[in-house]
């Protein structure tokens, strides 16, 4: 069973940057692959960004040159900077784990999310 926890989230004024954290644990092989998903209310679930077990990452391009996927092995831990933030950022950001990429959210390990707020 995987659990995953994010923390992080916040109210900050465009232009500003957040790292949202998500703390994993729970049997490794089945967090081969990880990423941020996002979702405004009214509108579809977007992907963000993820990164595999050899560390290769991809993004939306939303936030190709804002944001940031990385993880900690050592401290099981995922990361999501997210620089130059924009209102359009606003949405509540949930971390999800598969054993492989990519990640359907509906059926992966998920966590119950962090609500970011750019203003």
């Amino acid at each position: 069973h995987v659990q995953l926890v994010e923390s992080g989230g916040g109210s900050v004024e465009a232009g500003r940057h957040l790292r949202l954290s998500c703390a994993a644990s729970g049997h490794s092989s089945n967090r081969n692959c990880m990423a941020w998903f996002r979702q405004i209310p009214g509108e579809e679930r977007e992907e963000v960004a993820y990164i595999d077990s050899d560390g290769v990452t991809s993004y939306a391009d939303s936030v190709k040159g804002r944001f940031t996927i990385s993880k900690d092995n050592a401290k099981n831990t995922l990361y999501l900077k997210m620089n130059n933030l924009e209102p359009e950022d606003t949405a509540m950001y949930t971390c999800a784990a598969e054993h492989v990429c990519p990640i359907i959210f509906e059926t992966a390990h998920r966590g119950q999310g962090t609500q970011v707020t750019v203003s």
